[in-house]
């Protein structure tokens, strides 16, 4: 299966999404903001990355900017459970940088799986 980097800067989310991902065969590296996340992806790769929008250190939509301009193929998932402005107005702007699909936290678990399967297998395609 893939090899996706789930970037969140709250350990337990990313500890919901590796057990999520990892139960249908994905395999998981995980990263608590968007600096570590970009280094770990210059590093070692992935085929798809989730990323929180809203962390310290370097927040999602400048990782998303990252991502993307270190590869544009590069599917990414964005998420956000809100903030200042809103989580639709973050999840819009993610959308508006290339994040091929946004969720508000909390998500559904299946429709979240079918999301990432959908963006690797386009990402094929």
């Amino acid at each position: 299966m893939a090899r996706i980097l789930v970037i969140d800067d709250e350990e337990m989310v990313r500890l919901t999404i590796r057990q999520t991902l990892e139960k249908v065969g994905h395999t998981v590296m995980e990263a608590a903001n968007g600096r570590e996340g970009v280094d770990s992806y210059k590093a070692h790769g992935a085929d798809l990355v989730v990323t929180d929008i809203i962390m310290p250190e370097q927040e999602g939509i400048e990782t998303l900017i990252t991502l993307r301009g270190m590869n544009d193929a590069l599917p990414v998932i964005a998420m956000s459970g809100g903030g200042r402005i809103g989580t639709t107005d973050y999840l819009d702007i993610a959308r508006r940088f290339g994040a091929v699909r946004v969720f508000e936290k909390p998500f559904n678990r299946k429709e979240f799986v079918l999301a990432v399967n959908e963006a690797l297998a386009a990402a094929v395609a």
